[in-house]
């Protein structure tokens, strides 16, 4: 129903759901506490798509947050 992702600082989940009133499937991403951390506003025709969708916004907002890697101290050559 989920795919399941690790991040280092959080452990999340993307869900998908769909309401009542529409057919469509969102994704969303929540914590093991079950908050809600984010959520789509584009629907899906399949929760596959939506699930898919979900997993890519994650793996890109976990890079974008992660930090670059340490660098070595620059020493002068003499």
């Amino acid at each position: 129903m989920g795919a399941r992702l690790r991040s280092t600082e959080q452990r999340v989940n993307v869900l998908a759901f769909s309401t009542a009133s529409e057919s469509d499937w969102r994704w969303r991403i929540v914590d093991y506490g079950g908050e809600t951390i984010e959520e789509s506003s584009m629907s899906f025709s399949t929760i596959a798509l939506a699930v898919a969708a979900g997993t890519e916004h994650l793996q890109r907002r976990i890079e974008r947050d992660r930090p670059l890697p340490a660098r070595a101290p620059w020493h002068r050559r003499r």
